[in-house]
């Protein structure tokens, strides 16, 4: 009888989803043995007694879809159960994306969906439960960013990184996330980071550069040809990676960066001082006493690549992550970071011109002011970070926002 129940659920839940491909009924087909296979049902029973009958001291936030409860199954294994609200029609949408995108996605870097509940009107996604709640609160609050020093925040990186790269080119299909940010990243006990809220989350057809789709995510974080045009790619992934890693090294929010500072976002801020040589000045003073300059000067310059205008010329997380895994070097140099409503130029890049992200650049990009490196990084970096261990005074320049 569960079993019945569970096959009817799954293919309910699939229903709603079409592709612009040859391959529809196959990956429907696909879905559903997956359900049965991995036998992902939870019993209604189950979940009430390990929320205590969702009481409300075991709730832990409220999204489109409706509630999430903590909870604890009899095995000793904590949870977070996602219940659907009966009202909601995107919650509708997003929880029926979450569970058919994830009922084969396994990876230390994405949060894992344990199973799946269909009681009457009541249906439930169940997940493991991340101790550490998402990245935004302990980065953006003053009174515990600290717990977050250079060696965290890179490990961090690294494994959102990773966790991309999984979803992009080695899971069953590929995904692109869409809505990348520092509140849909969880941490677990140890800080390990773990992709999440898979609620806006596509499929993407493999024979395909990009779709046009209705444009979903949240500002400050979206690609500027996705906000203009609805051109999605695993490009526009890359983009919202590139941001979440300027506002690690940071400590900033990009979405709520001092527009009355010299500089139009964190990004354009990155951007500029990166150009005239002191990108290190963007650092978090929090991280002046565990940084190491020359990895952090790398990543900056990563996150512009990754934020650049031109789809083409952002580097895949595949790119990534080999850049993140070997010795600070010379990596490509970054064309200035993409603006939502703003048109990005493509050129050809100079014949002999190095690089391995893609075939044209921006112009501005191969300008003698640009040259500061992962190897320059290292001459100026000292006193960088002694400037940055004093408290936080406003910069004659204006161009560094007020500390939050």
């Amino acid at each position: 009888m569960k079993k019945s129940k569970s096959k009817s659920f799954f293919q309910n839940l699939i229903k709603p989803f079409t592709f612009n491909s040859g391959k529809e009924g196959q990956n429907e087909e696909d879905l559903e043995q997956i359900a049965q296979q991995e036998q992902k049902h939870i019993p209604f029973e189950t979940l009430v007694a390990a929320t205590k009958d969702f009481h409300p001291n075991h709730k832990l936030g409220e999204g489109g879809f409706g509630p999430v409860y903590k909870g604890k199954l009899d095995d000793g294994r904590e949870i977070a159960v996602k219940k659907l609200s009966h009202s909601s029609n995107q919650g509708k949408r997003e929880f029926q994306n979450e569970a058919k995108l994830l009922a084969r996605v396994q990876h230390r870097n994405v949060v894992h969906l344990l199973g799946y509940c269909a009681h009457g009107m009541e249906k439930l996604l169940v997940y493991e439960y991340v101790t550490n709640e998402s990245l935004d609160k302990l980065l953006f609050k003053s009174n515990r960013k600290e717990e977050l020093d250079w060696k965290r925040r890179y490990d961090i990186i690294t494994g959102v990184a990773r966790g991309l790269l999984y979803l992009h080119e080695d899971s069953h299909n590929c995904i692109i996330h869409r809505d990348i940010k520092a509140s849909n990243i969880l941490l677990d006990d140890k800080l390990v980071p773990k992709i999440a809220d898979f609620g806006m989350a596509r499929l993407f057809p493999e024979d395909q550069t990009h779709v046009n789709t209705r444009v979903a995510g949240t500002n400050g974080y979206m690609a500027p040809e996705y906000v203009m045009h609805g051109h999605l790619s695993k490009k526009a992934d890359v983009f919202s990676f590139g941001v979440v890693v300027l506002e690690l090294i940071s400590g900033q929010r990009n979405s709520s960066f001092n527009l009355n500072a010299d500089a139009q976002s964190l990004l354009d801020w990155a951007y500029k001082l990166y150009k005239k040589g002191r990108g290190l000045e963007i650092m978090d003073p929090a991280l002046a006493p565990s940084a190491a300059p020359e990895q952090v000067a790398m990543c900056i310059q990563i996150g512009l690549l990754c934020t650049q205008s031109d789809p083409q010329l952002r580097p895949t997380m595949g790119r990534v992550v080999v850049m993140l895994s070997k010795k600070p070097g010379n990596i490509e140099e970054p064309s200035r970071p993409g603006v939502p409503g703003s048109r990005y130029r493509r050129s050809r890049r100079p014949h002999g011109f190095s690089s391995t992200v893609g075939s044209s650049g921006d112009s501005d990009s191969l300008t003698s002011e640009s040259t500061f490196n992962t190897n320059t990084a290292s001459a100026s970096a000292s006193a960088s970070i002694s400037a940055l261990a004093s408290p936080l005074r406003s910069d004659p320049h204006g161009k560094r926002p007020m500390q939050s």
